[in-house]
């Protein structure tokens, strides 16, 4: 069972754990899809989207992540047979920091925060992660991006970055929870550095492997939603 007490530090994946980007991809490709004629399932689009982000991605791991989505979105046109539009790829691009935090996400962050030393590890550029943060109302105590480490998730650059940024305020990996939707992009690298992990299943019950590529990999801990851990937390509070 998860000991929260073994803890001081936490630090979140945010789109997938914090912010529903299902949504986000889904609500902007599906009504560009149909206005072509074509209905694809949000499953489909989201399996595409998953592959060929992270080919774009290991491509080119400089590479701003607006230009990473730009050129996914083209992809992705040519993938499903779409005509290709440049203005709706640099609109999908800026799209980022208005997908909606998940329902649980404000309340949950307010209540590790007090806590808890808090960070975000994201694939994201600076820009959107502030308009992401500025959403979910509560700002953590750091935050390491892609734009930062030119480098995205699975490669480790993230991680390491963060346990820097821990051990200059005395805090061991052994001390530090990761806590990610994606398998792939968190879970897997961080049980690779020994880091503990614990699984956010915000997939339940919903078809196809969503926007992540697939990956097998047993975290240490799993919760279906931050709720679910905020009121562990609540209840490990003394």
């Amino acid at each position: 069972m998860l000991n929260l007490h073994r803890y001081v530090a936490l630090t979140f994946d945010c789109y997938g754990t914090l912010i529903d980007w299902e949504q986000g991809i889904a609500g902007f490709i599906a009504p560009f899809a149909r206005a072509q004629g074509h209905d694809w399932s949000e499953a489909h689009i989201l399996e595409a989207f998953g592959d060929l982000e992270h080919r774009e991605q290991e491509r080119d791991p400089a590479a701003p992540y607006p230009l990473i989505l730009e050129r996914t979105f083209l992809a992705l046109c040519d993938r499903l047979g779409l005509r290709r539009d440049v203005e709706a790829a640099k609109a999908f691009a800026a799209s980022v920091g208005d997908w909606p935090p998940f329902s649980d996400t404000a309340p949950a962050m307010a209540q590790f925060r007090d806590r808890f030393v808090v960070g975000i590890l994201s694939n994201v550029d600076d820009a959107s992660l502030a308009r992401s943060i500025a959403a979910i109302g509560t700002e953590p105590d750091f935050t390491v991006t892609a734009e930062r480490v030119r480098s995205y998730k699975p490669a480790p650059a993230h991680f390491e970055a963060a346990r820097a940024i821990l051990a200059e305020r005395g805090i061991t990996p052994e001390r530090w929870l990761h806590i990610a939707q994606s398998m792939f992009h968190d879970i897997a690298p961080a049980r690779r550095l020994q880091i503990p992990c614990c699984w956010v299943n915000r997939r339940a019950r919903r078809p196809g492997q969503g926007a992540t590529p697939p990956a097998h990999v047993v975290p240490d801990y799993t919760v279906s939603s931050l709720a679910e851990l905020a009121a562990l937390a609540r209840l490990q509070a003394d």
